[in-house]
């Protein structure tokens, strides 16, 4: 799945593909690219997929938990490259500090209603006929089963 294919689909369908929306992954985009120049002003090679696919490969391996060869294969990548491109994403959002989610402390302190239902799971015995040791025993002598 290449970003080519994907942007001309509506919000629903872009959002259940990526797993963000649409303004999310653009200034996730926007941001990567910005780093990605300060990265290539010291020189090195360039990459051969473009912000946005390097973008949707990260996601789409959050996403759809496959592996890096498997990554890797759909882009026509290697497997090393592809943990590289996922790594540098990942640690490159992280460290821009723009799209953390609240910690466990935030969620907490927010005041919220839960709505509880509880379920009865108790065993209780499965009410089955009692075997007629009698009825076997004669089915056996007369031959019928």
């Amino acid at each position: 799945m290449r970003h080519d294919t994907i942007k001309e689909r509506n919000a629903e369908q872009f959002r259940r593909l990526t797993g963000v929306k649409r303004a999310t992954f653009d200034q996730m985009a926007s941001y990567l690219t910005g780093a990605k120049a300060q990265q290539k002003a010291k020189g090195g090679k360039p990459n051969g997929l473009c912000i946005e696919d390097q973008l949707l490969m990260m996601l789409s391996y959050w996403r759809e938990y496959r592996t890096y060869f498997h990554v890797g294969q759909t882009y026509g990548i290697s497997e090393s490259q592809a943990y590289r491109i996922i790594r540098w994403c990942e640690d490159t959002l992280k460290n821009s500090r723009l799209f953390n989610l609240p910690g466990r402390k935030a969620v907490c302190s927010i005041a919220r209603e839960f709505e509880v239902v509880l379920i009865d799971a108790t065993e209780t015995p499965i009410e089955r006929p009692k075997k007629d040791s009698g009825a076997i025993i004669r089915a056996k002598r007369s031959g019928t089963r």
